[in-house]
């Protein structure tokens, strides 16, 4: 792939194609705690062209690389060709402003390897007089957490509004940490002119998979029936389209639908929020989850689309659908995971969101456990180790109707496939069975 398009049209989010032990079993940690916070900061600044337009470039990057083998060049080239067009995914129609709230979104990128990287950013207006210009702070990181690279950008919007000059140390000092393990905290010390230094404790949430996730966002915009149908939609891998202005609405929207499939990942096409120039995406005839903007709602309609399930995020309803979206769940199960949902939405305020993360997990989790959780006793295990799982005897097992119609359809997955194919290679001894 070169340039920002190819790599952007297979964005997506795949934090581990792991599964560890069974279903309803919580992942190892899907990073190695001791990895470098980040690979880089740069600041996305918007440059007047010619014909009077705005376009976002690169004006401030740090660490800059050194001495690069050719192969990695090219990546870092691709990369930092990409990153504008993520930070500032609307388009080029702006105008100096003289109030703007900042605003906190990520995005993903795939590498021609396979291997992800995260964009945190913080679209922000550079503290001054008069009219000016948002910019935006992006940390690229392959690390997915983020509350806790929330936390950071707190700090380094902090620090803008002092000077450029006392972000760098600050950076420096976190670039020469190590990322915490689950539930462990990290302290950086930095020095602030005026008010000394300053420690600042830097927190990993104990669950691992669900650091990248805030399923109150969802809770607050869509009914618990609406999230049924989407889930329904992403389990048997369709293309799914989500519309809010707000781009911080939409990455955390996306991520929490995209979380809802845990232990199984999405493993298409995944935007969280689409730049202008990549809206034909929308026609792609392959599954896709993708967030885009309110202001291009009429260009999208307009594009030759396949069928596509397109939420409204600003008013909580479905703008089109497949039709069967009430369905595909059984019936029983979809129920009680209404009560459930329901559930939570009535005492949402005495959750903290960690603990709203975890109910919800739990609750699509046991889904998948009820559904194909007995996976495990139908992998053949040959002499040599290598496992071969057996798919007709796995359907059979299942004795109510309704549980066999949806599993016989969702194991024809990518997501299933992939879980499987690594549960095929990983055998655990298990005592007394050979």
């Amino acid at each position: 792939a070169t340039g920002g398009k190819e790599e952007a049209s297979t964005a997506e989010n795949n934090p581990s194609r792991v599964p560890q032990g069974k279903p309803g079993e919580r992942s190892s940690v899907l990073y190695s705690a001791g990895q470098f916070f980040f690979e880089y900061l740069v600041v996305v600044s918007l440059k007047k062209t010619s014909d009077g337009r705005y376009e976002p470039k690169i004006t401030y990057q740090f660490p800059k690389r050194e001495n690069l083998l050719k192969g990695q060049k090219e990546e870092e080239e691709r990369l930092l060709k990409a990153i504008p067009l993520f930070c500032f995914p609307d388009g080029n129609n702006w105008a100096p402003v003289t109030e703007f709230p900042s605003e906190t979104f990520s995005f993903v990128l795939t590498n021609v390897d396979g291997s992800r990287k995260i964009g945190y950013c913080r679209r922000l207006l550079p503290s001054g007089r008069g009219v000016r210009l948002p910019e935006v702070f992006c940390i690229i990181s392959c690390l997915g957490c983020f509350g806790l690279f929330s936390k950071i950008l707190d700090e380094v919007e902090k620090r803008r509004q002092i000077s450029m000059a006392v972000i760098y140390p600050f950076m420096q000092g976190l670039r020469e940490s190590p990322f915490p393990a689950p539930g462990k905290t990290v302290t950086i010390k930095s020095f602030i002119p005026e008010s000394g230094t300053e420690l600042i404790e830097l927190t990993r949430p104990v669950d691992a998979h669900l650091e990248h996730v805030e399923f109150q966002a969802l809770l607050q915009r869509l009914s618990p029936q609406l999230i049924l149908h989407i889930f329904a939609s992403a389990v048997l891998e369709r293309r799914l389209i989500f519309l809010a202005e707000g781009l911080s609405v939409l990455s955390q929207c996306i991520h929490a639908v995209a979380a809802l499939l845990y232990p199984f990942t999405w493993a298409h096409t995944y935007i969280p929020v689409v730049p202008e120039c990549l809206l034909d995406t929308v026609c792609c005839p392959t599954p896709f989850m993708v967030g885009i903007q309110m202001r291009y709602l009429e260009q999208v309609l307009d594009q030759p689309m396949e069928e596509a399930l397109i939420v409204d995020l600003c008013k909580g309803k479905i703008l089109r659908a497949v039709g069967d979206e009430e369905e595909i769940l059984p019936i029983k199960l979809q129920n009680e995971m209404l009560m459930s949902l329901n559930r939570h939405n009535n005492n949402n305020n005495v959750h903290t969101s960690e603990q709203v993360n975890a109910l919800v997990s739990e609750a699509f989790v046991q889904f998948f456990v009820r559904m194909v959780g007995h996976y495990t006793s139908h992998i053949k295990w040959s002499k040599n180790g290598s496992g071969a799982f057996q798919e007709r005897a796995f359907c059979k097992a299942i004795t109510s109707k309704t549980n066999r119609k949806f599993v016989k359809k969702f194991v024809k997955t990518n997501m299933f496939s992939l879980f499987i194919e690594e549960a095929e290679k990983s055998r655990i001894p298990q005592e007394g069975k050979r």
